[in-house]
């Protein structure tokens, strides 16, 4: 039980205090001793600075999404799973701090209502307004003594924008230390990459899809099997793009296929980012579609 939880049950149950000595002593055991964490929301200003004058200097930025999925995934299945993912990519990194997931992004216009934008839920900005975004966060962590600064998108729609944004300003911090990288291979690796080992399993491309089939669903399984609608996947409720599931069918997902996706996303990101990383420091940076 998270200690914020704990301390609440605290303050409901306990005699003449906010918190009883056996509930203390419970929450004190949750929260995470100082620097376990990877998330820069955890930080106190000054443990962040002293984190980074000892070597923590790359900043990885996960970018989410708040869309519809189908009738059996979560709106958030896009935040949950880059959160969870980027813990993983900055503890195989050793020397990364994560930024707050970004949840807002691209999804379609307004008027007329496009894309996701059509079905309940999903929450979209203007392509300029997320660049200016992204932009206004990696100068601030670079004000902040970050030297290498990672976007990892978890969603296909702004991948070409990651991509621009980082090229802006690499060229515009083209005279000093720090740069900005957009590894593909995350998002690659999260479609591309997981369809092959799905593939080799014998599911076949319209099982496996593109949004709110099989691969995605099996891969929030395995991240949080509370935003699946087991129930749905288990009915015989139409699955298809009228319901916004594009190209595959998700009723034989799991999470034991879901974790061989995360595993495969976490062991090519790790791979980009040392490689693109290591040949920064040797050159121009080179961010490629």
């Amino acid at each position: 039980m998270p200690a914020a939880r704990i301390l609440a049950v605290a303050f409901c149950l306990g005699a003449g205090s906010l918190v009883g000595p056996a509930v203390a002593q419970v929450a004190a055991q949750v929260a995470a001793p100082p620097g376990t964490s990877v998330f820069l929301e955890d930080y106190t200003w000054t443990e962040l600075r002293d984190a980074v004058l000892q070597g923590k200097t790359t900043a990885i930025v996960p970018i989410g999404g708040t869309e519809q999925s189908g009738p059996a995934l979560a709106l958030g299945k896009h935040n949950a799973r880059v959160r969870l993912l980027s813990e993983r990519i900055a503890r195989e990194l050793g020397n990364a701090i994560v930024a707050p997931v970004i949840a807002y992004v691209p999804e379609g216009s307004i008027a007329p209502p496009s894309s996701h934008m059509r079905f309940p839920g999903t929450l979209t900005i203007p392509n300029s307004v997320f660049d200016a975004t992204l932009e206004a966060i990696a100068r601030s962590l670079r004000v902040h003594g970050f030297r290498d600064i990672v976007f990892l998108g978890d969603h296909g729609g702004y991948q070409r924008d990651l991509l621009r944004v980082a090229e802006h300003l690499n060229r515009e911090w083209s005279s000093g230390t720090t740069r900005a990288f957009a590894p593909v291979e995350y998002y690659r690796a999260s479609s591309d990459g997981f369809a092959r080992l799905l593939r080799a399993r014998g599911f076949r491309d319209d099982e496996i899809g593109t949004h709110a089939g099989l691969a995605d669903t099996a891969l929030q399984l395995a991240v949080d099997p509370n935003m699946v609608r087991k129930d749905v996947l288990q009915s015989g409720r139409r699955l298809d793009e009228s319901v916004g599931i594009y190209g595959g069918n998700p009723k034989r997902a799991s999470a034991e296929l879901g974790q061989l996706g995360l595993d495969e996303i976490v062991r090519q990101s790790v791979a980009a980012i040392r490689a693109q990383i290591g040949a920064a420091a040797r050159g121009p940076v080179e961010n490629h579609p």
